[in-house]
């Protein structure tokens, strides 16, 4: 399996790519206020760029509809390198966060088919991951990456290739993917992000302690990690989504060639076109049903 390049500045050197939920219909119903969650991460932004001067942070908003940078502390660095501050995530972060949830809005109206209830998850795990790769390819020194999902919208069944290609693509290039989840029930997509990556996956039990949580889980820098006990997921959903219906599903019908899933049995592959015989249970129960009509 190849493997990312392992020259880094330090072993303490992270750069985090945090993926920030924005999702208007989840935010509207949850209990903790969005701004007061904001204010949480900004928090924990700023003690991730205190911890290490050399840190990186990127932040991509996830919408409904859309998704895009925010946040770069990179470029930021490099326009008050001069200055000698640090640059901290809050007023531009503050601006370009909210010219996105604007855009965002606009797009939702222009929808023909109604309101998406989940956010864009594969999108912006597919910037993120992009990011990823340009600093590996920038230079033999770079900061050990890794991505931190602050999620609370529901799954997407509709996304479950793309998420998929996304989680095998982090994988490849060992990058783990944490998960925050702060919605009312588990989230699969990341439970499997995280188990596969060899990322962490919280669902916090008290949102107002959203700071705590981030700053003692998801703060600790990679190399850190091998010495302390992180939580760790009870269970995984490993459920996968069909392809005919982008339904979640317990059993189904896959293609042995392409590996396609679908929740019924279909005469040929949608996606590769592949021709499919009789299922071995219809095929079965023939001869019991004209035994028994037989007997009678």
């Amino acid at each position: 399996m190849a493997s990312a390049p392992s020259k880094l500045y330090a072993d303490d050197v992270s750069l985090l790519v945090v993926l920030l939920d924005t999702n208007p219909f989840f935010w509207s119903a949850s209990s903790l206020p969005f701004s007061k969650f904001i204010s949480h991460v900004i928090s924990f932004l700023n003690s991730i760029l205190l911890l290490n001067q050399l840190n990186q942070i990127v932040v991509i908003a996830t919408g409904h509809n859309c998704c895009d940078y925010v946040y770069d502390s990179s470029s930021l660095a490099n326009r008050s390198s001069g200055t000698g501050k640090l640059p901290a995530p809050s007023a531009d972060l503050l601006e370009k966060l909210e010219e996105f949830v604007i855009r965002d809005e606009k797009l939702l109206k222009r929808e023909p088919e109604g309101p998406i209830v989940s956010s864009l998850l594969s999108g912006s795990l597919s910037m993120a991951l992009c990011y990823i790769q340009r600093v590996f390819r920038s230079g033999p020194l770079h900061p050990h990456p890794r991505i931190l999902c602050l999620h609370g919208s529901q799954d997407g069944p509709e996304q479950y290739v793309a998420i998929m290609n996304a989680i095998f693509s982090a994988q490849r290039s060992m990058v783990p993917i944490d998960s925050c989840f702060i919605g009312a029930q588990n989230s699969a997509f990341l439970q499997q992000a995280s188990y596969i990556t060899g990322g962490v996956y919280l669902k916090p039990q008290l949102l107002d302690g959203t700071f705590q949580y981030l700053s003692t889980v998801f703060a600790t820098d990679l190399h850190s990690r091998g010495f302390l006990q992180l939580p760790k997921s009870v269970g995984v959903d490993f459920r996968a989504s069909c392809f005919c219906h982008k339904k979640t599903i317990d059993m189904g019908y896959i293609c042995s060639v392409c590996l396609s899933i679908f929740c019924k049995h279909h005469k040929k592959c949608s996606t590769c076109g592949s021709v499919f015989g009789q299922p071995q249970s219809d095929a079965a129960s023939e001869p019991s049903k004209k035994r028994k009509t037989g007997d009678a």
